[in-house]
């Protein structure tokens, strides 16, 4: 079921659409952030799944839980129907307690679950470079020598880090790694990741 065809058979208005771009893993994504400055108490937002909400740590899901609860929004997902209750308004108000509370609960189970399907990910993908590396298979990503070539002049230019960074939108690492080279002298090699 899409968003909009949840809300329609309810006969809920879409205030605003927001499409993040981040890792449910991150605490820091600017259009979570935005929804949530934008909301107002009793408004809710709308998500398809509760992983795209958080794949966080669990302190880093207990700042945003707070968050959430001090802006007074409760949560909708699609695939947590006890959710949907949230939208009617209907019930008594100890019906509404006892979804609020199931709700909880089952937002941090999800939460949690979320996180470790995540980080068992991040393991076996870990583990299968580790062995394509011992096999001689994985090379990592290719070096892109003409931006490197561009950050290694920027540097020379007298530029500072985060000016470089801003203007090629590489990681700091990244330039640190070519202001390595320069004062190595070292040239770029198409083996190396960037």
């Amino acid at each position: 079921m899409s968003l909009n065809a949840f809300a329609a058979e309810r006969n809920l208005t879409i205030a605003a659409w927001y499409v993040e771009n981040e890792s449910g893993a991150k605490l820091a994504r600017p259009e979570l952030f935005r929804l949530l400055h934008d909301s107002r108490p009793g408004d809710v937002p709308l998500i398809e799944q509760v992983d795209r909400l958080s794949r966080l740590t669990a302190s880093d899901w207990e700042c945003l839980k707070a968050d959430l609860a001090a802006r007074k929004v409760r949560v909708v997902a699609l695939d947590l129907p006890t959710s949907w209750v949230m939208t009617t308004g209907n019930g008594d108000e100890f019906t509404a307690r006892m979804f609020d509370a199931i709700n909880g609960m089952l937002l941090d189970m999800l939460t949690a679950v979320a996180r470790k399907d995540y980080d068992d990910r991040r393991r076996r993908q870990m583990q299968g470079q580790a062995k394509a590396k011992a096999e001689g298979l994985y090379k990592g990503r290719p070096e892109d020598s003409e931006r490197l070539a561009g950050i290694a002049q920027m540097l020379k230019a007298g530029l500072s880090y985060s000016a470089v960074q801003a203007a090629t939108g590489c990681s700091r690492g990244t330039v640190a790694k070519v202001a390595r080279r320069i004062q190595g002298e070292r040239p770029f090699e198409a083996s190396e990741a960037a």
